[in-house]
């Protein structure tokens, strides 16, 4: 109404002075609409997949890690077995000298008609001798292979604890990155997970 000069605007003239070709116009009273980011979502979804993905790797290269501890322990004791072995044939390889020695002693002091038997029990105990120090020979460097094969295992233990303590960092990094939206974070998951990837290469490969 304008009869004396004083003019009332409704809610259609409101519309008629804001085209509907005007972008970011708020439609209604507190009907705003936060717009949506699509690159924000990607980022999530990125970073989802990825952590997801480290998850996996983490966990094999635990399980790895878990086994060649396991290995290094099984070769540790079978070092262990295998010196107790080689000690107790250098004993008996003693106990063939020590007769050996009172076997030429006794042909030494022997009348004429025994010394011929004393002679050769002597050479029998030396000819054990050799035998039994074969043995205990091969014992020995097969506890040194043992000792040898559980110390590359808890070299290669290490490397996979290394691989999946780093990977475990970057899943913390990840989760970080998802909280803050920091992009540097972001990256610096993907350079910790390298890392962890790097390093399980160099325990796979027994380095």
């Amino acid at each position: 109404m304008s009869g004396d000069g004083f003019h009332a605007h409704g809610p259609h003239d409101h519309v008629l002075e804001h085209p509907a070709g005007d972008h970011g116009h708020v439609q209604g009273h507190g009907q705003d609409e936060t717009p949506s980011h699509p690159g924000r979502r990607s980022m999530t979804d990125q970073i989802a997949v990825c952590t997801a993905v480290i998850a996996t790797v983490g966990a094999i290269f635990s399980y790895m890690g878990g086994l060649t501890q396991a290995n290094a322990g099984l070769y540790k004791n079978n070092a262990g077995i295998k010196k107790t072995e080689a000690s107790n044939q250098w004993n008996y390889y003693q106990s063939k000298s020590t007769k050996q020695s009172l076997a030429e002693f006794a042909r030494d002091t022997a009348a004429d008609d025994r010394k011929s038997a004393w002679q050769d029990k002597a050479v029998r105990y030396e000819r054990e001798k050799a035998e039994i120090q074969l043995v205990a020979q091969k014992l020995e460097a097969d506890a040194t292979d043992w000792d040898h094969q559980s110390e590359a295992q808890m070299h290669q233990h290490h490397r996979w604890a290394q691989a999946t303590t780093a990977l475990q960092v970057a899943i913390a990094l990840a989760a970080m990155a998802l909280l803050t939206r920091k992009k540097w974070l972001e990256w610096g998951m993907f350079g910790v997970a390298g890392i962890g990837l790097a390093v399980g290469a160099l325990a796979s490969l027994h380095i």
